[in-house]
């Protein structure tokens, strides 16, 4: 309890800032095999001098830290440098933007179900997340995956991977760094959205117990949950207010109000409904909600920033602007201020199915 005691009020601080009003988190921790498919999208070759490029583009973006209060980083990009030298956490830290790291080492089928998963990476996670707290990060990302349908999620699948997220929580909140908690119930399937919000409902219910058994700091800690939805290949797609009703109902029956934020992942959503879910959310003022609702968007940030960059150091400023429109309209979205319509390319669908890392 020693060291927890030792970074409590930081802890609490750090969730405070990355959830506050008006801001959210760029999730640009995607894995070299994972941003290799982006590049390929635009026939980009997958080298560490265009992964170092595109991720310099998109934190040398001028003023992007009125709307971004973390960047969460692979280990790669915790260690790589601006042209110029500048370290990348070093360029974060300047513009008060708080560096993160994703931590999970993936998913591997949890024996005796149905293909359902379990996140490795606890073994050595202590030592790692002391040595990220040295270099500059001050938050962690840890995703655990859940399946509907064919009686899934199982209710082994959902004691596992609470009981994943509840000890890397605990190794994160020991070594100062704030766990993002991930429990992402996948969009893959046919089901219902009311489906979704049964699964969502064990699911969510499941991790907080663990988290309350391994005694977490939940004012310094912030939840990334999938938005309640219909399922990919549902016929009958809810719209964005029974979304957002249904999403925030979930919450309120499922996650403590002393936990600041809920940071929602986009889940394969188009760039413009995972702006127009988040928007729809927030402007339910009549409901009275405990945390800030806002967003730890990656592929919903970075779709159209990429393809208009392509590779190109001519596109640069460009892709900058669109990258800062996408930020600035997830702003909007967090104060229920959000009034734009949608373009052809943010209307795209950002859905992989069986989508990894």
């Amino acid at each position: 309890m020693e060291s927890f005691n030792k970074y409590k009020d930081e802890l609490i601080a750090n969730a405070r800032a990355i959830s506050g009003p008006g801001k959210g988190i760029l999730a640009a921790d995607e894995s070299t095999n994972t941003i290799g498919s982006r590049f390929k999208s635009i026939n980009l070759e997958n080298t560490e001098p265009n992964r170092r490029a595109y991720r310099e583009l998109l934190f040398t973006t001028s003023n992007f830290e009125k709307y971004i209060s973390g960047v969460i980083l692979y280990e790669e990009t915790l260690y790589q440098s601006t042209t110029d030298g500048k370290p990348f956490v070093k360029l974060l830290q300047e513009k008060g933007v708080i560096p993160g790291i994703k931590v999970d080492k993936g998913t591997v089928v949890l024996p005796g179900t149905n293909g359902e998963t379990a996140t490795q990476g606890l073994d050595d996670l202590s030592k790692r997340c002391a040595k990220y707290y040295a270099d500059g990060a001050r938050f962690a990302k840890w995703r655990a995956v859940l399946k509907i349908g064919n009686g899934q999620p199982s209710e082994m699948a959902i004691l596992e991977n609470a009981h994943g997220l509840a000890r890397y929580a605990q190794i994160c909140q020991e070594n100062g760094l704030v766990p993002i908690v991930e429990p992402e119930v996948l969009v893959d399937g046919s089901h219902t959205i009311d489906e979704c919000v049964r699964a969502s409902e064990r699911v969510f219910a499941g991790v907080v117990k663990a988290l309350h058994d391994y005694n977490i700091l939940l004012e310094g800690a912030l939840l990334k949950p999938n938005m309640i939805t219909s399922g990919s290949e549902c016929n009958s797609k809810a719209g964005a207010s029974e979304i957002a009703w249904k999403t925030v109902r979930t919450l309120l029956r499922t996650i403590p109000g002393a936990m600041p934020g809920i940071m929602f992942l986009s889940g394969g959503q188009s760039e413009s409904e995972a702006t127009v879910n988040l928007n729809e959310m927030n402007k339910l003022t009549e409901i009275k909600k405990p945390w800030n609702l806002s967003f730890s968007y990656g592929r919903a940030l970075q779709h159209s920033c990429i393809k208009t960059w392509a590779g190109d150091s001519k596109n640069v400023k460009i892709a900058q602007e669109v990258f800062l429109e996408k930020a600035k309209a997830n702003s909007e979205a967090t104060l229920g201020e959000y009034k734009g319509t949608a373009d052809s390319s943010s209307g795209e669908s950002l859905h992989v199915k069986n989508y990894v890392y």
